[in-house]
């Protein structure tokens, strides 16, 4: 089997539904399987897609331990030579699942790839194409509307939107990865509950000697924010996350960075809270 598709669900029903129907649409003739890992979710009717998509694999977790850990307890079970992480509020917009696995075989270091993603509004997402966080481009995220036009911006601005090309980190809404790498690099941190894990992941792919992929001819639409709920515990996910990154690669073997960005993720982190007030 060349694919497996692998959705960790929460509480998204409709959304996963759609999701699933544009992978039957998309995906016909290709080698793959899809298996939907339910993380506990408080809302069970995500049980009544089992009789209408019958070839997906559906695991139901009994308690809710996080993306990362949901991600590789399913792929465990993968039988595909390649993994696709998609989340469950996105949806294929094109028959490029083929393409994009044929571009995977002809790269001999290839580590990850992700496409070009846009919400409902047709905006694209930048987040589709990003550097490793760094002392000056986290500044250029958290503070400032600056949008860099090189290599070194958090949102590669140098790269077009439709374009293929090599970046540092793409997003786990959608990424690509060969199942045997992914075994090899350890998978997902489980450090991470959510959020943060997929810049790990790609920046762990670089340190091993791997290249990661942004591939603009193919896009998918990303439901941004409908199933998240932006209150103080998605902040302390999203900041505790950033949080867990510094403290692995930056306390000690870049100190200065470490202390800036500590700081400024604090700062950050306390001005979000306010604004929720």
């Amino acid at each position: 089997m060349k694919l497996s598709i692998i959705i960790v669900n929460y509480n998204v029903t409709r959304l996963l539904r759609n999701c699933l129907l544009s992978i039957q649409k998309y995906t016909e003739g290709e080698s793959y399987e899809v298996i939907v890992i339910d993380n506990a979710s408080t809302d069970a009717s995500w049980s009544d897609l089992i009789p209408e998509f019958p070839k997906v694999h559906f695991i139901s977790s009994e308690q809710n331990e996080g993306f990362a850990v949901a991600n590789n307890k399913a792929i465990k079970t993968a039988a595909g030579e390649y993994v696709l992480l998609l989340n469950p509020d996105t949806e294929l917009e094109g028959s490029y699942m083929k393409d994009i696995l044929d571009f995977a075989d002809s790269k001999s270091d290839f580590g990850c790839l992700g496409v070009r993603m846009h919400d409902t509004e047709g905006n694209f997402l930048p987040e589709s194409k990003r550097s490793v966080p760094d002392m000056f481009n986290s500044f250029e995220k958290l503070f400032t509307n600056l949008k860099r036009s090189n290599s070194k911006s958090y949102y590669r601005s140098d790269i077009d939107e439709t374009e293929v090309a090599e970046v540092d980190v793409v997003t786990g809404a959608f990424l690509l990865i060969r199942k045997d790498v992914y075994e090899k690099i350890g998978g997902l941190d489980e450090s991470y509950f959510m959020y943060g894990e997929d810049i790990d992941l790609c920046y762990t792919l670089l340190r091993n000697g791997y290249k990661n992929y942004y591939y603009g001819k193919a896009s998918i639409l990303h439901h941004k924010g409908e199933s998240t709920v932006k209150d103080e515990v998605y902040l302390d996910r999203f900041y505790g996350a950033m949080q867990i990154f510094i403290d692995k690669y930056y306390r000690e073997s870049k100190p200065m960075q470490y202390s800036f960005l500590k700081a400024g993720l604090r700062l950050r982190h306390k001005i979000e809270k306010i604004k929720l007030k």
